[in-house]
């Protein structure tokens, strides 16, 4: 019985102490004044600190993905990222951030695990939110429930 407690308790114990460095590491400022890394090619996990000129003053939804290059979850997402930026380009903006990279984007988004993701409409107000590993049909269903038309 002892030994249950003891790794229960070690597991608490790791659990806050990423939790503080995690809030620690995002706490400090950003030097170069640019926190918003968005993937903006096909490459899983290429990344870029400003949206492509023609993606600039155009209104279309958003689909955001928070997670970590490291993560399995995570990569098995990738897949699903490059076919929505291939099936619906200038339709739907495909983002991925690093978090594990750019910790304050997590504050920034109130991320608690991760892969999370988040979609956002044309105006861009956050619509929807998920967590976990998010299957392609799912979020194809979960546009149509919003009223966000894709073609």
């Amino acid at each position: 019985m002892k030994s249950i407690f003891g790794k229960i308790a070690l597991v608490v114990f790791l659990v806050v102490a990423v939790a503080v460095v995690f809030h620690l590491k995002g706490n400090k400022p950003d030097p170069a004044g640019e926190t918003l890394q968005l993937v903006t090619s096909s490459s899983a996990f290429t990344e870029s600190t400003s949206q492509p000129e023609e993606a600039k003053n155009v209104f279309i939804p958003r689909f955001l993905e928070l997670g970590a290059d490291k993560c399995v979850p995570c990569k098995m997402m990738q897949p699903i990222l490059d076919e929505l930026r291939k099936d619906y380009p200038g339709k739907l903006q495909v983002d991925f951030i690093d978090v594990w990279k750019e910790p304050a984007q997590a504050e920034k988004y109130a991320v608690s695990g991760i892969p999370t993701q988040i979609i956002f409409d044309a105006n861009g107000k956050e619509v929807f939110r998920h967590a976990g590993f998010f299957p392609k049909d799912q979020i194809m269903t979960q546009f149509k429930t919003l009223g966000i038309q894709l073609p």
